[in-house]
């Protein structure tokens, strides 16, 4: 699935997305309420609490203030920028699940101060932040796919065993400028409906 093609049209009844071998899974396939999740601009944490009916607690792995390695075209950034990396998996209070996992690259340079100071204490999630802090964003959805268990990027695996995860990237453009690129992924196994509950 083209992501323009998404972004232009919504619903798309032969939507197609990625698996890392290089295979495409038919979207119709992915469990409906992670379709949603895949789409959604709202927060993911009151998504993810409503759905599983217990408290989600964004819990900050690793946070750290570090310079872009290379170029990142999709937040502007060119190599030795400053950047904020962090880590976060959104985990049941209750069940002790981790019903997913976050790694986003942050221009803090462009968030107003209050915001950046919220986020540098880990307070709480992102997409709270953004809610509480009154600032006018668009959540553009880039890129979703399937990837094996155990590519994490250094966060854990969002679920154990062998699930594959279902991933979606969006940045964050607030007045203009995008600032937050975030890979979210999600357990698939944790979202079929045998698992739910």
């Amino acid at each position: 699935m083209t992501m323009e093609a998404f972004r232009g049209q919504g619903f798309l009844r032969d939507a197609r997305v990625r698996h890392a071998s290089g295979a495409e899974v038919p979207m119709q396939d992915l469990p409906p309420f992670l379709r949603a999740l895949l789409v959604t601009d709202g927060t993911v944490t009151k998504i993810l609490e409503a759905y599983f009916w217990e408290p989600v607690e964004v819990m900050v792995l690793s946070q750290e203030f570090t310079y872009a390695e290379s170029p990142i075209a999709r937040l502007g950034l060119d190599s030795e920028d400053p950047v904020l990396i962090r880590r976060a998996r959104l985990g049941g209070m209750d069940s002790g699940r981790a019903y997913a996992t976050a790694t986003s690259v942050i221009r803090t340079q462009l968030i107003p101060e209050a915001f950046r100071q919220r986020l540098i204490d880990r307070q709480v999630g992102i997409g709270v932040l953004i809610r509480d802090s009154g600032m006018e964003s668009y959540r553009e959805v880039l890129e979703i796919g399937v990837e094996p268990a155990g590519k994490d990027e250094g966060d854990g695996p969002a679920a154990p065993g062998n699930a594959d995860l279902v991933f979606r990237t969006y940045r964050v453009i607030v007045d203009g400028e995008p600032v937050i690129l975030i890979r979210e992924r999600f357990p698939l196994n944790l979202y079929t409906p045998p698992h739910i509950g």
